[in-house]
């Protein structure tokens, strides 16, 4: 199989390389007959997805089997302002890969996210709930979904949540040199979801490429906790001496409202491939573990 990973340099796309490379994922080995013969890693220097006819010009001489989409604009913030950006980004973009896909009869895994839905439930959301985003970045999202969808018969819908990878910026990087550089931190314990480990996330996005079991599909780390839970697991497992305290929303305003409760089931993972996504726990630790040893 010849692939495509878009947003490579991101923590998603870095997982998908890293373990296509190693053979393996923290869960275990990938499928044994999954052959992955070319990858052709890019980000937004190599293409702007929001240029069809780049897009069209870029994949056609590529030529490649399937397409795994990890490019998005992920600041929940400067969406509400920066609106034409993540637009560009979060809509448009994927809009011109399944066209392109479509037409060079490609397989199309879009990741997507649980900021599409609204927050306003109490029980985790499957992936035929409703859809209804209460900021820009969970409505542009919602959009690129939409689209995929409608130009692309090989689509995979992933939503993700709450996710960190071994690059770039996280939440679980950010309380960890926090509470180092205060002794102390403050975390909204009122929004509850699934931290998710993009290591995870990487493996089931090879073992569904493996199929034809088009549609939507929710990737989490099974169990649900709120902000300040996932920050005082990671704080304690760094072995830090700070104080966590749990917080309001109300006293930690953000300039995008984000969803109170975006619990997602892995419903459609358990019907076709199975749900292989370690509890939250289990993979938060083997992660900061692997940071700490790594000199971060």
């Amino acid at each position: 199989m010849k692939l495509v990973v878009t947003g490579s340099l991101g923590q998603l796309g870095n997982e998908i390389l890293s373990i296509i490379k190693s053979g393996y994922a923290e869960i275990g080995a990938i499928p044994e007959n999954f052959d992955i013969s070319e990858v052709t890693a890019i980000d937004i220097d190599d293409l702007d997805i929001s240029d069809l006819d780049a897009t069209r010009a870029f994949l056609t001489k590529v030529k490649p089997d399937a397409v795994v989409n990890c490019a998005a604009f992920t600041n929940v913030n400067a969406c509400e302002t920066e609106t034409q950006t993540a637009y560009k980004a979060n809509a448009e973009g994927p809009r011109n890969l399944a066209i392109v896909c479509e037409e060079i009869g490609a397989k199309l895994v879009h990741i997507s996210t649980d900021y599409v839905f609204s927050g306003d439930g109490n029980t985790p959301y499957k992936e035929n709930d409703p859809t209804d985003p209460c900021g820009a970045y969970g409505k542009t999202k919602e959009q690129g979904e939409k689209f995929v969808l409608e130009n692309c018969k090989k689509a995979f819908i992933m939503r993700v949540a709450w996710l960190y990878g071994y690059v770039g910026k996280n939440f679980a990087k950010t309380m960890i040199t926090v509470a180092r550089n205060n002794g102390a931190v403050k975390v909204v314990n009122d929004q509850f979801g699934n931290p998710t480990s993009a290591n995870d996330v990487a493996y089931h996005i090879l073992k569904l490429l493996n199929t034809e079991n088009y549609g939507i599909y929710h990737c989490t780390n099974n169990g649900i906790c709120s902000w300040y839970d996932f920050a005082l697991r990671v704080i304690e497992k760094a072995g830090i001496n700070a104080t966590v305290s749990p917080c309001s929303t109300e006293e930690y305003p953000t300039p995008a409202k984000r969803p109170a409760y975006s619990a997602l089931d892995n419903a459609n993972l358990r019907a076709t491939i199975g749900d292989e996504m370690r509890d939250w726990q289990t993979a938060v630790d083997m992660y900061v573990n692997k940071l700490i040893e790594s000199g971060f």
